[in-house]
């Protein structure tokens, strides 16, 4: 066999620490044996039964042909209508282009600002996509960390000291998975000072803008800031439709040009049935409203069951639908922790360590399971921590 490009082989190098206790959970599972999974950003419900019949209709209706290179123009419509309540300002239809999911809207987004070679400054604890969407670009990356102190937030000093020569672009994520952080607009005036004074592009991962209490702040609203952010948006997580792979991007219409070249070679545009049923999901925000209820509650129930746990302490309990979960005065070593949390108790969490290195010594919970199992799960907690010995 011919050997295979560095581009594709080195994509994910390095990138797999933490994973290992979810797949051996996902063994145990298959083995028949009954863990409770707390790790996977999924929800346990299905999407709302408005949206599948929209999509039902759409295929009863026809709607199985290919669409335009930016996206049909309905979708389009609901898209900057839903951006502009996200973002704060107003978004028109020549600022948003469809893609097949946040994924693929943040591969774009590197694809477009980055050259090979160039560098990227990715702000750390960080989704674990990050690093392989920077590298099959051809860019190099420096993880600025964000410290629990600090609310896993970023100073914009430390972004300044990461700046290299060929430095061209910051990514961030607010609110933040695995933190839940939601930056401040504080933060954020000064991660935008510091991209205006050095000319670069900030990409600016906002999936979650939808449950963060009416806290979110989006960057691209900023003085300043306009021209040089690329914000990327999805449905999976606000309208329950992750393996729809719906998503959208939000740039200048320049940019939105460049977008649509990097869709005609990579999807060449989003199936016009799913188009439809989405158009009408942002329209109607079916189980928004409730997805954010829903977290609310499911988080309080976690968090009423876990306390008083000695040396366990939730962090950022505003944002998104995760936790995470301090068991520094425990250990350091979260890998031996989730490995015999797992043995113990089958109760399968992620390694904060799977996100970066600044997250060492914490775990992600995450808050897709009902309530009684998420009791079940902070009470599995509870009683090894109160066993556990280092």
């Amino acid at each position: 066999m011919p050997i295979p490009s560095h581009r594709i082989t080195n994509i994910s190098e390095g990138d797999q620490e933490g994973w290992e206790v979810y797949l051996k959970a996902v063994d145990m599972i298959r083995s028949g044996e009954d863990v409770l999974m707390l790790s996977i950003g999924d929800h346990d419900f299905s999407t709302p039964v408005e949206t599948i019949n929209a999509a039902k209709k759409a295929l009863d209706d026809g709607h199985t042909k290919y669409t335009t290179m930016q996206g049909i123009p309905e979708l389009l419509t609901a898209m900057a209508k839903v951006s502009t309540q996200a973002i704060g300002m107003p978004v028109p239809t020549e600022e948003v282009i469809t893609v097949q999911g946040g994924q693929s809207g943040l591969y774009a987004a590197m694809q477009a600002t980055v050259n090979p070679g160039d560098h990227v400054i990715i702000i750390s604890p960080h989704y674990v996509t990050y690093p392989g969407t920077v590298r099959s670009a051809g860019a190099t990356f420096t993880l600025v960390s964000c410290l629990p102190e600090n609310g896993f937030e970023p100073k914009a000093e430390d972004i300044e000291a990461a700046i290299q020569p060929n430095t061209k672009a910051v990514l961030i994520n607010t609110p933040n998975n695995p933190t839940c952080a939601i930056y401040s607009r504080e933060t954020l005036e000064g991660v935008a000072d510091v991209c205006i004074r050095n000319d670069l592009w900030l990409i600016s991962d906002e999936v979650y803008w939808s449950l963060s209490n009416n806290m979110h702040v989006s960057p691209r609203s900023l003085p300043g800031m306009k021209d040089r952010t690329i914000v990327i948006m999805s449905m999976s997580k606000s309208h329950v439709m992750t393996g729809w792979r719906m998503g959208w991007i939000i740039a200048e219409p320049e940019m939105i040009h460049n977008f649509m070249q990097h869709n005609l070679v990579n999807s060449y545009g989003i199936s016009d049935f799913i188009s439809r049923a989405a158009t009408e999901a942002l329209n109607n925000a079916y189980g928004v409203g409730e997805l954010s209820d829903l977290f609310t509650r499911r988080g309080a129930t976690f968090r009423e069951t876990l306390a008083g746990t000695n040396g366990v302490s939730i962090l950022n309990e505003d944002g998104a639908m995760y936790f995470m979960i301090d068991i520094r005065d425990v250990t350091m070593d979260a890998e031996k922790f989730a490995f015999e949390l797992l043995e113990k108790e089958k109760l399968c969490v992620m390694l904060g360590d799977s996100f970066g290195p600044s997250a060492a010594g914490h775990l992600r919970i995450s808050l897709c399971q009902p309530e009684e199992k998420l009791r079940d799960g902070a009470n599995r907690l509870k009683r090894f921590v109160s066993n556990y010995s280092s």
